[in-house]
């Protein structure tokens, strides 16, 4: 919910620059000015990195005993209150043997975020440079040394934005399950009776959760790199874009990396069949599941961060996730539901099951889309997921318009095709038609569509 409020002021206020939204309220007293923050790159190289912030400042990493001390100007900021609605519905029919079940569900949501006043603290940069122009950074310090290894970056908060009052955010959800099912039991021990048992059931859930931010408190920041090089000399990353690091002894060759990317992360290797081999009803529950997440990007976000966590090879610890809600809980089940088949093997050097890489690479890319494209595809059904995935396969290997005859069948309705320009034109893609040709104006289609329509059209097959 905090994460989702933060997100939101950062989307509206500063779009294009260079804030970041603080994700967990615990870490707000660690942001302050001069605080290291480590810079963690992903899996997929169209992923944004993960920031997380430490326990740690400059001065503490540097060597003597003299304090760095950070100079600091204060300003009012803004003042910002918000309120954001969704509104989600869908239906979900399975059969998987004598069983068979139908669900429809429907919600809306509300979040309203009252910030009131902001201030903004920031960091007095030249001073910085001219304080820590003779120190050198202590090589041997367990942070740095740890970071080493893993070849993530350091970087120091340059400005950030508090709250000035205490204040509020508040969510409101209401949701309600429509079920009904039929159980039949035939032959059972060689006996030619039927059992069924019909049930339906209506449930309605309301949840108004009001959470008070006191004054003082971190919601955006913005950081600086810092280039560390071995013998402890450093840089600070001035010029917008500029990247730091920390300087090792020897790296492997870029083949080499590559290579290990490959067996291990699956960064090199997007492959989404697995999804294809589940059965039926997983596939189905996935499906629903997933498209019921579409509409909440903070939900999204957090499973992307918990597969991410699975797929990097740690235990999950359930107990450290205790704010999932039930609709993540159910995905995250339905995505580690192990089919006890040939085809779902591990990830022979890593022990990563194939469909849980597969699942991962599917959520990160859908997690990478606009609002508008993600909203579209959780109202899109099985038929049309499915054709637009043949569409957007017809558009990358052809060169020439194509001819209108050749649509896939549900496309030639006008409806499903105006769904489908909707789509391609959310993420900057134009489609042309005239009486009986079809291109589209960009010449490359975006990767992470392409995954995400494929991935979830994998999951609809079979499914009508």
């Amino acid at each position: 919910m905090f994460s989702k409020a933060t997100a939101n002021f950062v989307r509206h206020i500063d779009p294009e620059g260079s804030l970041k939204h603080v994700s967990r309220l615990n870490d707000s007293d660690k942001l302050v000015p001069m605080a290291l923050v480590v810079k963690r790159n992903r899996m997929w190289f169209w992923q944004r990195p993960k920031y997380q912030p430490t326990d740690f400042t400059l001065s503490n990493l540097l060597e003597g005993d003299k304090v760095l001390s950070p100079d600091v100007s204060k300003t009012e900021f803004v003042t910002y209150e918000g309120t954001y609605r969704d509104k989600l519905s869908g239906k979900l029919d399975t059969e998987a043997g004598s069983v068979r079940a139908t669900m429809e569900g429907q919600g809306t949501s509300k979040l309203q975020s009252c910030f009131g006043k902001l201030k903004k603290e920031e960091l007095d940069v030249k001073k910085l440079l001219q304080d820590s122009s003779s120190r050198l950074i202590d090589m041997q310090q367990p942070l740095v040394q740890q970071l080493e290894k893993r070849a993530d970056v350091l970087a120091v908060v340059k400005e950030r934005i508090l709250t000035a009052n205490s204040c509020t955010v508040t969510q409101t959800k209401k949701e309600q399950c429509v079920f009904q099912g039929m159980l039949g039991l035939v032959g059972m021990m060689g006996s030619s009776f039927k059992v069924c048992v019909k049930d339906s059931n209506n449930i309605e859930a309301d949840s108004d959760v009001s959470l008070e931010i006191p004054s003082g408190t971190v919601i955006a920041y913005s950081i600086l790199e810092l280039e560390i090089k071995k013998s402890g000399h450093f840089n600070i990353c001035l010029q917008p874009g500029s990247m730091g690091g920390i300087e090792a002894d020897s790296w492997p060759s870029h083949d080499h990396m590559d290579e290990v990317d490959d067996k291990c992360n699956g960064s090199q290797e997007m492959d989404l069949s697995p999804l294809a081999e589940l059965p039926q009803l997983t596939r189905c529950v996935l499906f629903k599941r997933l498209q019921e997440t579409l509409g909440d990007r903070t939900a999204l976000s957090y499973m992307q961060c918990l597969l991410e966590e699975l797929c990097s090879g740690e235990t999950l610890n359930m107990a450290k996730h205790k704010e999932l809600s039930e609709s993540q809980r159910k995905l995250l089940s339905a995505i580690l539901d192990r089919p006890g088949t040939d085809t779902h093997a591990e990830n022979s050097q890593c022990g990563i099951p194939s469909h849980l890489n597969a699942a991962h690479l599917l959520v990160s890319a859908l997690e990478e889309l606009p609002d508008p494209t993600l909203s579209l595809l959780s109202q899109s059904g099985a038929d049309f997921l499915e054709a637009f995935d043949t569409l957007m396969c017809m558009l990358k290997k052809s060169s020439e318009p194509l001819s209108i005859q050749c649509l896939p069948v549900p496309l030639q309705d006008n409806q499903a095709f105006q769904l489908a320009e909707q789509l391609l034109s959310s993420t900057n893609v134009t489609l042309k038609r005239d009486s009986d040709r079809l291109w589209m104006e960009t010449e490359v289609l975006p990767l992470v569509l392409c995954l995400s329509i494929q991935g979830l059209s994998l999951l609809c097959k079979g499914k009508k």
